[in-house]
């Protein structure tokens, strides 16, 4: 059943029908199909997001443990993470899929390449990149000589959402930044070799819109099928984590929430670690090449959380393994 939705909704001719997909736009439509939930915790604060009594989150029925949130990220918030995915976190040591083709020089960044050059096929190569304890494709696992520092901005940011969900106890270890196009989908595949499904996996979309498919542990069970638009987070955990999974299109989007209102922020107001991105994205000039990329483009930042121990992330890893298969068609 999963084969047959994923290729239905891959499908260019004819066109699927996308009436199924849950919208969470417009819930309801789908009120038999998710649950609203009601946070316990409706105070708190961190840049870039709204308030968190103003939050949307729903949990979908045939799939316990998925968690969805509707953008609670104000337009600066979108721009902010736009720009550290595009310009900061492709930067060396981080990995990525560019680094076998050798066509970023060691002395040059991927991101100023392809805006001096106006290289838009460089642009359209980069396909994900890894932070913190980098994922090993061939042994499946990570090593304390495999990793460097995670970011700081996107470890806090991850927290807080799990603090705010009631996870306790997690800290961000390791990510990756999947980039898409109109033309790109995610294989169907399974995390298969999570061993600890308390431990979230926290997933930020930014850019055009993506059908996103959940289905069960085998693909004999047909998937939920939803769209992920642009700062829509989603927060798999217990029973989803073992689930099929995939992307079988992305969607041109109807609208720009990254540009929805003015980034009118006081400057003032946001703390030195943020500024200078802040200010690049306030500005209509700098920022125009990011708003460029997001408009025929998705950026999805899939970050990993382990239990806080005195012990290290080598130590324990054999409990916590993933399996991530990125897998594009283009």
């Amino acid at each position: 059943m999963f084969k047959e939705s994923f290729k239905y909704y891959k499908s260019k001719l004819p066109l699927p029908s996308l009436d199924n997909v849950i919208d969470f736009n417009n819930v309801e439509k789908f009120t038999k199909k998710v649950t609203k939930i009601i946070l316990k915790v409706t105070n708190g604060e961190f840049f870039g997001l709204i308030p968190i009594s103003e939050w949307e989150i729903y949990e979908v029925d045939q799939n316990p443990g998925l968690i969805f949130i509707k953008n609670p990220f104000t337009t600066l918030g979108q721009r902010y993470w736009t720009v550290k995915c595009l310009q900061e976190y492709t930067k060396k040591p981080n990995k990525s899929n560019l680094d076998p083709l050798n066509l970023v020089p060691d002395n040059q960044e991927w991101w100023d390449i392809c805006q001096n050059n106006n290289d838009f096929t460089l642009l359209e190569k980069l396909r994900w990149i890894t932070l913190g304890y980098h994922h090993n494709w061939d042994t499946k696992i990570y090593t304390e000589e495999n990793k460097n520092d995670f970011p700081k901005d996107l470890g806090d940011l991850t927290v807080f959402f799990a603090n705010t969900l009631g996870y306790s106890n997690f800290n961000a270890e390791a990510a990756i930044v999947n980039y898409y196009h109109l033309d790109s989908t995610l294989s169907g595949h399974t995390d298969h070799s999570e061993m600890n499904l308390e431990a979230p996996l926290f997933s930020f979309s930014l850019g055009q819109t993506a059908i996103f498919l959940l289905g069960g542990i085998s693909k004999d069970t047909k998937p939920s099928a939803m769209f992920l638009r642009s700062g829509d987070v989603v927060i798999m955990s217990k029973e989803s984590r073992l689930c099929y999974h995939g992307v079988p299109k992305i969607v041109k989007s109807n609208t720009k929430s990254w540009d929805i209102t003015n980034c009118d922020v006081n400057s003032n107001e946001i703390s030195e670690e943020y500024k200078t991105v802040t200010d690049l994205c306030k500005n209509s000039t700098l920022w125009r090449p990011y708003g460029d990329y997001l408009s025929h483009s998705r950026i999805n930042i899939n970050v990993r959380v382990w239990v806080t121990k005195k012990t290290t992330l080598y130590n324990i890893v054999n409990e916590f393994l993933f399996v991530c298969h990125t897998e594009y068609t283009v």
